[in-house]
């Protein structure tokens, strides 16, 4: 059985637009996914990245053009000025790794809440009344959002060494069986032929 660990930050458009689409990918292939939140800046830094804020007009203006079709391609409203961007992604992230750890809801479904509360719904998802009302719509107990805080920190901590390690170096970022690697949720269907044998 394949197994994908899915490195992501949640403050990511793209991850946002990858909608649950892996998921899907998994379930059909029979394959198995960890959910590996990370520090983003922390990962470009480490991995020779440009912080969006230190990038060219050039590259900025190209990856608004692309946003903005591949949110039409997807059919997926996106605001490319979220109001509440950038925000400390860190809460979200404990919130989810705590989720992970409970097992009772669709962290598939709590993670695009999450990226669709902030690139669609003008919300700041680094507020504990955001995350808990993700949290409940994924079918878990809004408790999680202050639960096991100390456990996540060290998780998302060690995300970021482990992705560091498997050479990852963006978001989305889908890893399979630590030795083939797909970045971008344009590489979703090179996802779907790498597990059906055909990549």
């Amino acid at each position: 059985m394949a197994h994908i660990d899915y490195f992501f930050t949640t403050l990511s458009p793209f991850a946002y637009l990858a909608g649950t689409d892996m998921e899907k990918i998994a379930e059909k292939h029979g394959a198995t996914v960890t959910y590996k939140p990370l520090d983003i800046m922390a990962l470009f830094d480490r991995t020779g990245g440009t912080r969006p804020s230190e990038r060219h007009p050039s590259r900025m203006e190209y990856r608004s053009q692309e946003l903005l079709r591949q949110s039409k391609k997807r059919d997926m409203p996106l605001n490319l000025r979220p109001a509440h961007w950038p925000t400390n992604p860190a809460p979200s992230s404990y919130a989810i790794i705590a989720a992970q750890d409970a097992g009772t809801g669709d962290l598939g479904q709590l993670v695009h809440a999450i990226l669709r509360a902030c690139w669609s719904e003008e919300k700041d998802i680094a507020q504990d009344e955001v995350i808990a009302e993700c949290l409940t719509t994924a079918g878990f107990d809004a408790s999680l959002t202050n639960s096991g805080i100390l456990k996540g920190a060290e998780i998302y901590s060690a995300n970021l060494e482990e992705a560091v390690a498997k050479g990852v170096f963006g978001s989305p970022f889908y890893v399979v069986d630590d030795r083939e690697r797909f970045w971008g949720q344009d590489r979703l269907e090179d996802l779907d032929l790498h597990l059906s044998g055909k990549l």
